[in-house]
């Protein structure tokens, strides 16, 4: 069944529904932009694919081949400042704003044809994604969603970085930050289609303004593709206790954590019910999560 988004259907009944449909795209869509480290221009060709597809990247190389790069957790690959995965040698970097639009909005099957090795940063938020998501719709599949259900806590830690996730209906994210200047900033809710639009989605990639230039010429100095892209029109950068041209919403930064969590989340190959609390959490914490989580089979079922 085709449906356009109806965001109050979507948050009809439970946070995420026992029982729900698989969903893909009503139609394919096409995003172009810069990239974020490499700074170069790609374009992302995002299809609708069959139950049981999961979301899977099409790597198109210059030599005309292609690879294809599941989304999943054993894929994954240490890269600075960003969610990446690896397969048959093709990489793929930069996914986890269109995988947190994904898991928000409730897609479960897809495949992304990209044309280089790093998805467009666009203004360092996921609205760009969402709205493309949003325009061309969402259709069931009949074929059941598994979703995996907490039954014990899990948590990883590094010095004072903490995340862990337990038992809990839906998928509710606490998350915590403290930045010279800023001091904690907090943010709590569930993650639904409507709260993700509204309140995490238009949270835009963060940092330190002098940190930020002096990583774009050490990554140009050294040929290194890393933040070349970075500017006041791809992040919201840091300048003391306020960020350049303001706040897009309140507490912007910790806003951002979370939605790269709900993206990184994504990575365990199902929708994830649970409660998640995150105190200075990155990339590396949250992957090291999923990895604990997908370790620890007994901590969790799926249903």
């Amino acid at each position: 069944m085709h449906q356009e988004f109806d965001i109050a259907a979507l948050n009809s009944g439970p946070v995420v529904p026992v029982g729900r449909c698989q969903a893909t795209l009503a139609d394919a869509f096409e995003r172009s932009g810069h990239s974020l480290h490499s700074g170069r221009y790609a374009t992302v060709r995002v299809c609708p694919a069959p139950a049981g597809h999961g979301i899977v990247f099409r790597r198109r190389l210059e030599t005309g081949r292609t690879i294809d790069v599941p989304a999943l957790w054993q894929y994954r690959e240490s890269q600075p400042l960003s969610t990446a995965i690896r397969h048959e040698g093709a990489l793929v970097r930069t996914i986890e704003h269109l995988m947190a639009s994904l898991h928000a909005l409730r897609i479960d099957n897809v495949l992304a044809e990209i044309d280089a090795d790093e998805l467009p940063i666009f203004d360092g938020s996921a609205l760009p994604w969402c709205d493309a998501i949003r325009r061309v719709g969402r259709v069931e599949q009949p074929f059941p969603c598994r979703v995996i259900r907490m039954r014990q806590t899990i948590a990883v830690e590094d010095g004072r970085r903490r995340i862990q996730i337990g038992p809990g209906a839906g998928l509710h994210v606490t998350g915590h930050v403290a930045l010279a200047h800023f001091g904690a900033i907090d943010w709590s809710g569930a993650i639904t289609p409507e709260s993700f639009l509204r309140e995490i989605a238009p949270a835009r990639s963060f940092g330190r303004y002098l940190r930020a230039m002096a990583g774009r010429a050490y990554g140009y100095a050294t040929g290194r593709d890393f933040l070349q892209g970075v500017s006041p029109r791809s992040a919201a950068l840091l300048w003391r206790g306020s960020v350049l041209g303001g706040m897009r919403v309140p507490n912007e930064p910790v806003r951002h954590r979370v939605l790269d969590l709900v993206g990184d989340l994504m990575l365990a190959g199902h929708p994830v019910e649970g409660r998640v609390m995150a105190f200075h959490t990155g990339h590396e914490l949250n992957h090291a999560l999923v990895g604990a989580l997908m370790r620890e089979r007994t901590a969790w079922e799926l249903i």
